[in-house]
This record gives C-alpha cells, sequence and structure tokens, in this order.
C-alpha cells in the first residue's frame, strides 16, 4: 500500500536565488519579446489548410511542435510543424544575447523559468490552438518498413486546431476515437520504436519523479508514462534523425551526440543481468534486453539504472571549418543509433533554432546565415553549461521536497529496491516502492531486492535524505 506523505508548503524561490535562475530577461529583451516581427512573413507558404494537432502536459503553454499524419498504402507522411522561433528573434539583438546567457527553459515544480520570456514562449512563438503561427514544417515520407524516402522542410503559416494530452490520446486510442489528424500515430510510433531498437537504440525507462501541488500540499509522485509519451517521441526522434543527415551530408551544423558504450558498459550490464537471474536473450542488443524487461519487476528498475552506464559522455558537435570532417562514430549518437540533431524545441533549447536554420538554407542551396555560423562554434559551450544547471534545477526540486515530506519520518522503516549497490566513490542507491524517493543508502543492500530500510536522515534545510539497509531488518 503506497503511504502518502505531503507537504504544505515548499520554497522553490530560495532554489531558484541560489542557483541564480530568474525571469528578469533585461527591458531591451522584453520589449523584443512582447513586440516580435516575423521577418519571414512574405515568404511562408500557407498550409493552415493542414488540421495540425498538440500533444503537451495539460498545463504546458510553450507549445514547439505540432503533427498531422496521414497515413496511405506507401506508409506515411508526417507533416511536422516547429514554431520559427528565430523569425522572431532578431539575431544578436537583445533577445537573442539573452537567450545564448540561458541556454534553456529551467522546471521547477510550481514553475517554469523559460528560455525565452513568456509572451514570446507562450504567446506570439507558441504553436496554441485557433491561432495563425509562423512554423518551420518537416514533410517526411516513411514506408511500411519504416524507411525514410522523402524529406523536406519550409516556412510555413498553420493553425493548431486542437491542444491534445499525453493521457487523453492514450485514452482516446485506447477507446478508438483519436482526433483524425493522429489517428495513424500509434501505428507510426510502434513501428518506429521496433526500428529503433533493430539500429541499436537504447531506452531507458526509469520512473520520473515529479512534485505536484494539490489540496493537501505539496506531493511526491511517479508522472506516468503512456504510450502517447513514447508514440510522440518518435516524431522527434525522427526529425531529428532527418535533421542530422542533412547537417552532416553538407559538413555544417550542430549534431547532438554520444559516443558508443564502452565495453566495460556492456559487460558490466550482462553481469548484472547475470547476477540477478535475468536471462539475456541471445543476439539482443542492450537496447533490445532493457526493452523486453517486465515494468513491475524489482529488477527491471536496477537494471535500468545500471543501463545509465552505456549512455555517458553526450555533447554537441559543431560541423564546419576545421571539424568538417568528423568522422561516422564521432558524429552518432550512439543511444539513437544514428546521426541526430535537436531541432524540434526550440522555444525550449537554444541549439534548436541555429540547427533550423541551418537544415533550412542546405535544403533551399542557400548560404548558410552569417549570424548562424558565427553562433555554432560557441553553441556547445554555452548548451553543456545550460545543460548542468537545468540537471542542478530538476534534482534540487526533487530534493527540497523529498527532504519536506521526509522530516517527521525519521526512524521509520520503509520497503524499497535498490538500484545500484555501493562502490568505492557512492553508496548504494534505493527506489521506495510505497512513496517515490530515490536516494542514498548506507549499508550494502544487494542490488535489484525488495528490502526494507530506515530513513536515518531528511534534511529540507541541506535538502539531504539518506537511508540505512540493516542485513536483519528483512528483506
Amino acid at each position: 500500500m503506497q503511504r502518502v506523505l505531503s507537504a504544505p508548503d515548499l520554497d522553490f524561490d530560495a532554489v531558484r536565488t541560489e542557483l541564480g535562475v530568474t525571469e528578469d530577461y533585461g527591458a531591451d529583451a522584453q520589449a523584443e519579446a512582447e513586440h516580435p516581427v516575423d521577418r519571414y512573413a512574405g515568404e511562408r507558404e500557407d498550409r493552415t489548410d493542414l488540421a495540425f494537432v498538440t500533444i503537451d502536459p495539460p498545463t504546458s503553454m510553450d507549445l514547439d511542435q505540432a503533427v498531422h499524419i496521414a497515413a496511405d498504402a506507401d506508409g506515411f507522411v508526417i507533416s511536422y510543424a516547429i514554431a520559427d522561433v528565430a523569425a522572431l528573434v532578431a539575431p544578436e539583438g537583445a533577445l537573442d544575447q539573452e537567450s545564448r546567457r540561458r541556454g534553456t527553459t529551467f522546471y521547477f515544480p510550481d514553475r517554469s523559468v523559460p528560455l525565452h520570456p513568456r509572451a514570446l514562449s507562450e504567446g506570439a512563438g507558441s504553436l496554441l490552438p485557433d491561432q495563425r503561427r509562423p512554423a518551420v514544417m518537416w514533410t517526411i515520407r516513411v514506408t511500411p518498413e519504416g524507411a525514410v524516402t522523402q524529406v523536406s522542410l519550409r516556412r510555413t503559416m498553420i493553425r493548431s486546431v486542437a491542444k491534445l494530452t499525453y493521457a487523453g490520446v492514450s485514452d482516446d486510442a485506447t477507446r478508438g476515437r483519436l482526433h483524425p489528424s493522429i489517428a495513424a500515430l500509434p501505428a507510426f510510433g510502434e513501428l518506429r520504436h521496433r526500428v529503433a531498437l533493430e539500429r541499436g537504440a537504447v531506452e531507458l525507462d526509469l520512473p520520473d519523479q515529479e512534485v505536484t501541488r494539490t489540496d493537501r500540499g505539496w506531493m511526491l509522485r511517479l508522472a506516468p508514462h503512456t504510450p502517447a509519451d513514447m508514440w510522440n517521441s518518435q516524431l522527434s526522434l525522427l526529425t531529428g534523425m532527418c535533421a542530422g543527415r542533412i547537417m552532416a551530408e553538407a559538413g555544417v551544423g550542430l549534431l547532438r551526440t554520444l559516443p558508443p558504450a564502452d565495453h566495460a558498459a556492456v559487460v558490466a550490464l550482462q553481469s548484472s543481468a547475470a547476477a540477478l537471474g535475468v536471462p539475456w536473450p541471445p543476439g539482443a542488443t542492450p537496447g533490445q534486453f532493457l526493452a523486453g524487461l517486465p515494468r513491475d519487476a524489482p529488477a527491471t528498475l536496477a537494471l535500468m539504472s545500471a543501463g545509465a552506464g552505456l549512455m555517458r559522455g553526450a555533447d554537441h558537435l559543431v560541423l564546419g571549418g576545421d571539424t568538417g570532417h568528423a568522422t561516422a562514430e564521432k558524429m552518432s549518437h550512439a543511444a539513437i543509433g544514428g546521426v541526430y540533431a535537436h531541432v524540434t524545441a526550440p522555444l525550449r533549447r537554444l541549439g534548436d533554432r541555429f540547427a533550423t536554420e541551418v537544415c533550412l538554407a542546405v535544403t533551399a542551396g542557400e548560404p548558410v546565415p552569417d549570424w548562424v555560423t558565427r553562433a555554432l562554434p560557441t553553441l556547445p559551450t554555452l548548451l553543456r553549461s545550460a545543460g548542468s544547471l537545468a540537471s542542478a534545477a530538476d534534482r534540487a526540486g526533487i530534493d527540497l521536497a523529498e527532504a519536506t515530506v521526509l522530516a517527521d519520518r525519521v526512524g521509520e522503516t520503509f520497503e524499497a529496491v535498490v538500484l545500484h549497490s555501493a562502490t568505492q566513490n557512492r553508496p548504494a542507491q534505493v527506489f521506495l516502492t510505497e512513496v517515490p524517493v530515490i536516494a542514498p543508502c548506507d549499508g550494502d543492500p544487494p542490488p535489484g531486492r525488495r528490502l526494507t530500510v530506515v530513513l536515518r536522515a531528511a534534511d529540507p534545510s541541506a535538502r539531504v535524505v539518506r537511508f540505512e539497509f540493516i542485513p536483519d531488518s528483512g528483506q
């Protein structure tokens, strides 16, 4: 039985202040965001004839992507409209410079701090329903076998007809009443997921912790993973791989990369599976092995956690100039199984705006704009810094919630699953089964087992929670 733990109030403002994350964009940048001008208004193709829909969390207003899928005997035609942020942000102006300083949108349990002021990110730039909006529309033809045969992109004007949610789309699919614009989404998503696993992609299905406000205060819960999450992610992955190929072939752009997992990481995962008594199917890739695990088994959490060792070293690679002849391995994203780029979330990620401009120029046979080529070499450092701060923000919010809801439970016992055992450099880590907390644990608990741990510390001021495994406390 799940234990309900809550806290009446949590001070996330203190976390934002500590991290230096604010919504003060400066007067000039704010003014640009409040009065954006579409620099390409006269060049757009009107595609308001297509009934685009968006799929996002229910409270999201910064809507980057809208989709329409048509299925026929030749497969699928994906029309994927991405908010045209570059058209609304003056190159090297105040808003551009401020967005480069930030690098990304930062998320906290009570609210986000957007990459761009809300007037743009949740207003003029967002693909809100029943509004004409500038967008870069990708058109991608996918065969019934999942192969890409045709790709194009161009600047358009579109109109979304509905703001859908992941849970709602999943429920509609179950009930056979999907919106006509995405009736083919489940078939497309499942197809591309199978293709991804066949090419060696790796997906880690670890639980997502979420802090939510309720009538009883702030509560910890697990964010539900729905089938629509996976289907929708395949749209973004497909588009990112097409963008990556365009830039790799042209030798200019910004790729998202991940080196192949080293042999030791694969052996470690195989050893963990053997120790937990989980068979590894002959010939299965790590991604296929992990995807085949039962979601509700304690060993699955431990193996997914061990699988994180396959995903180390993600970075961005600039193509062009001295880096224009990078090797295929250096350009590849191993977890995706191919060349890949971020282009589908320009309202929330800095690099997407620049990568999209490269793709537009290359496919049109035009030079990449000077303001883009000047920016490209600076982006990896900016994005690394922003990613580190975003991770710290996400973790700090969760840590504060965990420590606060558990503060008066020190000394109590909890049922837990061990995600990984202790090493010389770090303690063991456990995931509570009664309330969604992931925390360090003293002692030497065996991985992939259900057992009992004792809460030894929960300090909201330090945002620290710590458990202890006592062997005779029961397993």
